[in-house]
């Protein structure tokens, strides 16, 4: 029986065995895919780097895989790291000392960088210059390392918390959007082919429906429906097991989960329809504050149930409809 780190690892091993390796395969995102087309086709004729890149939006909806296709694209090598693991000015020093000509470097969670490092980035992203201080006070001195040419791709779930001046440094910005239930069914299509599972077209359509218009929650469904229709000795998703998993996994019919029932129904019922400040929205439904903003929210205001205000988030009328709750207007 296998330890739960050995299913993580198969999990991360499907996970990575799910995501697109070719630049054809990686299903929507059109109009962001031309506009990098254009930037790589440019810079290859050039013979330059292309420009440093920041992408945005929700989670799980394919920026990191997108990061590593444009590398793989300019023939580059990629470096992955993220905002919370450069803690130091030398842990940004020791990576980009270790770039090589044409290198991209890949900065998940950049809006997570503290003000110091970003301080460092600039003349690195501008000229290629990094300043490293030795020493402290008067007799503090400023040495500057060449560094090869090199291009950062950038992502983020939150663009509003980078500042102006490490935004303004990238020379392509590209917004993520959400998938049409169309999209998700072809990744659908392609992920059951690479998990070796046949899928009936009222399945595809069922998980489609409930994946919250991102990938990365339908390949979850889609691997956890594979499951149930394993243990149910069915060599294939059917739509009848597919709606009995989903009951299982307690995702209703347009894909809000336990999570996002009890944070409407937190700010309908105890707060009765909001506003409500984040904070005590989190400690109410013990959530943390970024779970909820990076997590559950997207969705929520997608589908209209949810409302940002400048006093707090308060429930719409179309969040107390599919609860079920009758509205009142205040």
């Amino acid at each position: 029986m296998s330890t739960p780190e050995e299913k993580q690892k198969k999990e991360i091993v499907f996970d990575l065995a799910l995501r697109p390796k070719q630049w054809e395969d990686y299903i929507g995102q059109e109009k962001t895919k031309n506009n990098l087309k254009v930037l790589i086709e440019a810079a290859k004729k050039r013979e330059e780097p292309i420009d440093h890149v920041l992408l945005y939006g929700p989670a799980g909806l394919g920026k990191t895989t997108l990061a590593n296709l444009i590398a793989k694209k300019t023939n580059s090598s990629v470096k992955i790291t993220s905002g919370p693991a450069i803690e130091k000015i030398g842990d940004l020093a020791s990576i980009l000392t270790g770039l090589q000509e044409n290198d991209v470097l890949f900065i998940d969670e950049v809006h997570r960088l503290n003000r110091s490092i970003e301080e460092i980035l600039y003349p690195a992203m501008e000229n290629n210059i990094l300043d490293i201080i030795i020493g402290k006070g008067p007799s503090a001195k400023t040495l500057q390392l060449q560094l090869p040419r090199f291009t950062i791709i950038a992502a983020t779930t939150k663009i509003g918390s980078i500042s102006s001046p490490l935004r303004s440094r990238f020379g392509a910005t590209h917004k993520l959007d959400f998938y049409s239930e169309e999209e998700i069914q072809q990744i659908l299509k392609r992920s059951a082919s690479l998990l070796n599972v046949n899928i009936d077209k009222g399945a595809l359509v069922l998980i489609s429906k409930v994946s919250r218009s991102t990938p990365r929650i339908a390949n979850r469904i889609l691997k956890r429906t594979r499951d149930y229709s394993q243990v149910n000795n069915s060599d294939a998703i059917t739509e009848k097991l597919a709606k009995e998993a989903l009951q299982l996994m307690e995702i209703d019919a347009i894909g809000l989960e336990p999570s996002d029932i009890k944070i409407l129904e937190t700010i309908i019922i105890k707060y009765n329809g909001g506003p409500i400040g984040l904070k005590t929205l989190a400690a109410s439904t013990l959530e943390e504050t970024e779970t909820i903003e990076d997590v559950y929210e997207p969705y929520l205001l997608q589908l209209g149930f949810l409302a940002r205000t400048p006093q707090g988030r308060t429930a719409t009328e179309k969040a107390y409809q599919h609860l079920g709750i009758k509205f009142v207007v205040k």
